[in-house]
C-alpha cells in the first residue's frame, strides 16, 4: 500500500498508475535532495548499524538519537520529534531561544515519544518550528526557515515546519508534530506529504508544550500511507483502531471557493475521474456547505470563534511565562500574542457556547459513517519573504479550511494528490469524531482514525 512516492534523495514522481487513478495527465514531481543546498548534511548513527543523512536545515538539535526497542512494528524505522515534545535528558525548546534558556532537559521521554520508542522505531533529531506553535508559515525569526523540498523557492508551512520538511527529503522515515489550527495540515500540504491529525485526545499530549489545549493534538507526517497507519496503531488510543466503513462523502462547496481556480478544478476533476472508485468504497459524492449553521453562515464566522477559543487559551497557557521573561517574538507571532493578552473571559465564554453549535452541526452533518472533501489549503505554499501582511491574509484564508476540524475536534488527513503552480496542495478528508467505547457499546460504534486511514488511503 503505496502512494508511490520515492523515498530516496532526488526527484521522485508519483508513479503513472496513480495519476491515472486521480484524472492527473502530468507527471506530480516532488523535488527531493534541495535542501544540502545552503546548509550541507552530516550523518548519524540509529537503529543498529544504519546510517541517516540528515537536512541540517529541518533540525534544532540532529544530535538527539534515542534507539529505540531491538523488535516492534516499527523497528528499524526512524523518526524526527517536533520540538514542543519532551526527549529525555535533552531541553525542549518550543522553538525560541529564551524559552530553551529557561527550562530545564526532560527527565523523561513525552508519551507519544516513549510508545514510539518501544515500538522500535529510532529517534533522528529534534525538529523546527515557529515560535511556540503560533504560526502556520514555518519561518522563525531567530532559527531560519527550513527548506521545503518540494518548492525550495517557498516556505515549508508550520508550525511543525521541520518535521514536515525532514520527512519530504527522505531523511527520516516519519516525524512528530501537533495540529491546533492546522500545524500539521498545512505543512503536509505545502511539502507534498501524508499527515494527519486524529480525533482531538487521541494522541497522549503528555510531556509536551501546550498552546490550546482543547484544539492541541497529537499528529505525524509519512510519505505512504502504509507507515501514516501503522505509525497510527502505535499512537492512537485503542478505541481509535476499532474498524468500520463509510457509506458517504461530500464535497465541501464553500472551502472549495476559497481555493484557488487551478486547486478547486483539480479537485472536481480528481473526484469525476475516481467517481466509480469512490462509490464502490464511500458512495456517491454530494456537495455541501460546511457553515450552514443559523448565526454562523459564513466560514469566516468560524474563524472568529476559533481565534477567540485559541487567543484566550494560549494566553492561559503561556502568558504568565510571557510576562515574565519578554521573549522577543519575530513579526506576525509578535501581534498575535499581544493580540491573545487582551482576550477575555467573557468572549471566550461567548465563543465557547458558538463552538459547542459548531460541533453539534459537525457531528449531525457527518453522522457515524460519512467524511468531508475539502481543500488543505487554499493554493501551494507562498513564496519565501513574502511580506508578513500577504501571509497573514492567506493565514486568514488558512483558517477558514482548519477550523471545522479544529472547532468540532475532529479528524483530518491531508493526502499530496493536487498541484498547482508547480507545487503540491494537499487534499483534505474530515472524518467524524472517535467515541471511546461504552461497556454497552457495539463494536463498530464510532468512526475512527484508523479506517479513515487504511480504507481512504490505501486507493484500493
Amino acid at each position: 500500500m503505496s502512494l508511490g512516492l520515492g523515498t530516496c534523495r532526488g526527484i521522485a514522481a508519483v508513479e503513472p498508475g496513480l495519476r491515472h487513478r486521480f484524472g492527473l495527465s502530468q507527471p506530480i514531481h516532488f523535488r527531493l535532495g534541495y535542501c544540502c543546498q545552503s546548509f550541507g548534511t552530516s550523518t548519524v548513527k540509529s537503529a543498529g548499524t544504519a546510517t541517516l543523512s540528515y537536512d541540517s536545515s529541518a533540525f534544532i538539535d540532529p544530535e538527539v538519537r534515542v534507539l529505540g526497542a531491538s523488535t516492534g512494528p516499527l523497528h528499524g524505522l526512524t523518526f524526527a520529534v517536533k520540538d514542543l515534545y519532551d526527549v529525555k535528558g535533552h531541553v525542549t525548546g518550543h522553538g525560541n531561544p529564551v524559552w530553551r534558556r529557561t527550562h530545564a532537559p526532560a527527565t523523561e521521554h513525552a508519551a507519544a515519544v516513549r510508545a514510539l520508542l518501544q515500538a522500535g522505531a529510532a529517534v533522528a533529531g529534534k525538529t523546527h518550528m515557529d515560535e511556540l506553535a503560533f504560526s502556520l508559515n514555518g519561518e522563525n525569526v531567530h532559527y531560519g526557515t527550513p527548506i521545503n523540498p518540494a518548492c525550495p523557492d517557498r516556505i515549508p508551512g508550520g508550525s511543525s515546519s521541520g518535521s514536515a520538511s525532514a520527512v519530504a527529503a527522505g531523511t527520516v522515515d516519519f516525524a512528530m508534530g501537533s495540529d491546533t489550527g492546522g500545524s500539521m495540515r498545512v505543512p503536509a500540504s505545502y511539502c507534498g506529504i501524508l499527515g494527519i491529525r486524529p480525533t482531538h485526545g487521541r494522541v497522549s499530549m503528555q510531556g509536551s508544550c501546550p498552546m490550546a489545549p482543547s484544539l492541541d493534538t497529537g499528529s505525524w507526517f509519512a510519505r505512504d500511507a502504509e507507515l501514516l497507519a501503522k505509525v497510527g496503531s502505535v499512537v492512537l488510543t485503542p478505541e481509535s483502531r476499532q474498524q468500520t466503513k463509510f457509506s458517504r462523502v461530500m464535497l465541501a462547496t464553500d472551502a472549495l471557493d476559497l481555493a484557488l481556480p487551478p486547486v478547486a478544478d483539480a479537485i472536481r476533476k480528481l473526484l469525476s475521474a475516481r467517481q466509480n472508485e469512490v462509490a464502490k468504497l464511500v458512495g456517491t459524492p454530494s456537495e455541501m456547505k460546511i457553515a450552514s449553521l443559523e448565526g454562523f453562515s459564513s466560514l469566516k464566522d468560524w474563524v472568529k470563534v476559533f481565534t477567540t477559543v485559541q487567543q484566550y487559551e494560549v494566553w492561559q497557557a503561556l502568558g504568565g511565562w510571557i510576562s515574565s521573561n519578554e521573549p522577543n517574538f519575530g513579526p506576525g507571532t509578535k501581534q498575535r500574542f499581544e493580540a491573545a493578552a487582551r482576550r477575555t473571559a467573557e468572549k471566550a465564554e461567548e465563543a465557547a457556547r458558538a463552538r459547542e453549535q459548531i460541533r453539534a452541526h459537525m457531528e449531525s452533518l457527518l453522522g457515524s459513517d460519512s467524511v468531508i472533501i475539502l481543500p488543505s489549503a487554499p493554493g501551494p505554499a507562498p513564496f519565501l519573504n513574502t511580506p508578513a501582511d500577504d501571509l497573514d491574509g492567506f493565514r486568514n484564508s488558512l483558517l477558514c479550511l482548519t477550523s471545522p476540524a479544529g472547532l468540532a475536534g475532529l479528524p483530518q488527513v491531508s493526502l499530496p494528490v493536487l498541484t498547482a503552480e508547480g507545487c503540491p496542495v494537499g487534499l483534505g478528508i474530515i472524518g467524524p469524531r472517535v467515541r471511546a467505547k461504552t461497556q454497552n457499546a457495539k463494536g463498530g460504534e464510532g468512526v475512527l482514525d484508523y479506517v479513515l486511514l487504511s480504507e481512504l488511503l490505501s486507493y484500493r
